[in-house]
């Protein structure tokens, strides 16, 4: 449960590090902090929703995967 976890809070760290590196400004630790927040609830989602699955490279990967879908869905609904 907690490699899936942080399989999906991974998704969403990255996600926005890709973001960053792609917008060329500086370093903005608060913009950091509000994908950090949403890869920690993708995470959470994906922990308690994955006790009835077998710990695999598919689901982990499908976990890192939904947990960059979730940080860049909810960037661009614009919530922080």
């Amino acid at each position: 449960m907690i490699w899936i976890a942080l399989a999906a809070w991974g998704g969403g760290i990255v996600a926005g590090l890709l973001g960053w590196l792609k917008s060329r400004e500086p370093f903005d630790t608060k913009k950091f902090g509000a994908t950090f927040l949403r890869s920690l609830l993708a995470g959470g989602v994906f922990a308690v929703g994955s006790n009835f699955l077998d710990l695999g490279w598919p689901v982990l990967t499908t976990a890192f995967l939904a947990g960059a879908g979730v940080d860049a869905g909810l960037h661009r609904l614009n919530i922080k």
